[in-house]
């Protein structure tokens, strides 16, 4: 399956089983013939399909380099990057050349990240091997790093030359890692795709993997080409993000805490409570929504206090000037913007002043 993004540069994305062993023919479309290409991956995922990468890389004449980083959240940093930039300039990149991001979020966004601002910009592709990723933060091109002071508030819009999505590399994931990416996918089906939502809502995603990945793309295809630097429609795929990434700076970005998805999941449940109480969303949908993440054993509360969270959402990139852009849903299926002033958000989700 194949589909494209007709951004400015409008670019594929070839939805396979096998095509991990097809990015060098792919890449080769694209760029010329002894044009080096640096792997970036992880040190979970370079041992399971990195030697496949740069070995159909080298057959079809690219010159190949690679680096490795240490797996995890926490190491979603500057410093990260800057040993990306070495990498490249030691082994004389051009703008010419290009880099693969080989792995799940952290990689891609890091890797497309390191190619947007390395010389100003080089391409890259995305071979997304997570859920999580595959779904989701493959396509569009956010890039970006974290921060001491909140998640990827550092970064770039820099849509990427390929994406190559292999449903095979999901065989090797662990359950919490399938779970994790379960957040995203559950979030699709609440703002866009009631379809998707009945699909999914008995935890069986796992078999109908192909249509759930193809739905959740082509969502995200739709958004991102109407919206492509995330000024408007767009930002209704944050549905729950706000509360979600506040959620995982308080608790650390350590490996063990909570994880993308799983903030996601709880701040959708919670937000959608808040919603339903002011009004604006059909009653009985944070309860539907709770019942979908408890079927693939994910979170759907936390003991983070409330106000905390909420004040952890200061630097939220959906803020504009004093109100907060919150992601509602009127109903399973459709989603609004709804600006919130600050200094409303304690009353908002029901706390007293």
């Amino acid at each position: 399956m194949e589909l494209t993004v007709k951004t400015t540069h409008p670019y594929r994305i070839r939805l396979s089983h096998g095509c991990l062993s097809a990015v060098g023919e792919e890449a080769a479309a694209l760029f010329p013939q002894g044009t080096r290409a640096m792997i970036i991956s992880d040190s979970h995922v370079w041992p399971l399909y990195g030697e496949t990468v740069a070995a159909s890389l080298r057959a079809a004449g690219f010159r190949v380099f690679s680096h490795v980083f240490p797996a995890g959240e926490a190491n979603k940093q500057l410093s990260t990057i800057e040993n990306m930039y070495r990498a490249m300039s030691e082994n004389g990149f051009t703008r010419t050349d290009f880099v693969v991001a080989l792995g799940g979020g952290v990689t891609g966004d890091m890797a497309g990240f390191a190619a947007a601002t390395f010389l100003r910009g080089i391409d890259f592709i995305q071979i997304p091997t997570t859920l999580l990723a595959q779904v989701d933060s493959s396509v569009g091109g956010k890039t970006g790093v974290d921060t001491s002071f909140g998640k990827n508030l550092v970064g770039a819009f820099h849509q990427p030359r390929l994406v190559l999505i292999d449903p095979d590399t999901l065989s090797t994931l662990p359950d919490h890692f399938f779970r994790d990416g379960m957040g995203e996918v559950i979030k699709y089906g609440c703002i866009r795709d009631p379809e998707l939502f009945e699909l999914i809502s008995d935890g069986s995603a796992r078999e109908h993997l192909e249509e759930v990945l193809y739905r959740c793309v082509d969502c995200k295809r739709q958004v991102v080409e109407h919206d492509a630097l995330d000024k408007g429609e767009r930002m209704i795929l944050n549905f729950g993000h706000t509360l979600g990434h506040a959620l995982e700076k308080l608790h650390g970005f350590e490996a063990g805490a909570l994880s993308h998805g799983m903030g996601v999941g709880i701040g959708m449940v919670w937000i959608t409570r808040a919603s339903e109480a002011n009004g604006l969303t059909q009653p009985g949908t944070a309860r539907r929504i709770a019942d979908v993440l408890a079927a693939y054993q994910m979170p759907v509360d936390d003991s983070m206090p409330l106000d905390r969270v909420i004040g952890a959402t200061a630097m939220d990139k959906k803020g504009t000037g004093d109100s907060l852009r919150l992601i509602v849903l009127d109903k399973i299926g459709s989603c609004r913007i709804y600006p919130v002033k600050k200094s409303e958000l304690p009353a908002f989700f029901g706390l007293s002043e």
